[in-house]
């Protein structure tokens, strides 16, 4: 399993990747999309990205707003996999 980070490397992570912010041992985002048939169609591409990393990220759906948390929690935090999935969830929205 991936090394915990250490605070430095959370924090320089987490300015990499922009609009995600650290809620203690997860990195959270909100995305917004025009409609619910959007945002559920995010939840899928998300969900697919999910098995091919095997690291599921906790969703929450609130009509046309999708909250993502991402956490090792096998390893009890933040880990250089939660930080590659989230910018992979950001590539596929560009």
């Amino acid at each position: 399993m991936p090394d915990l980070l250490d605070e430095e490397e959370i924090e320089q992570r987490l300015d990499e990747l922009g609009d995600w912010e650290r809620d203690n041992d997860h990195i959270v985002k909100v995305f917004e999309w025009d409609d619910f048939p959007s945002a559920i169609k995010f939840v899928t591409d998300v969900a697919k990205m999910a098995e091919r990393y095997d690291h599921h990220p906790d969703i929450d759906i609130r009509y046309n707003r999708v909250a993502l948390s991402l956490s090792t929690h096998s390893e009890g935090g933040l880990t250089p996999l939660d930080f590659d999935f989230a910018g992979d969830i950001e590539q596929s929205i560009v």
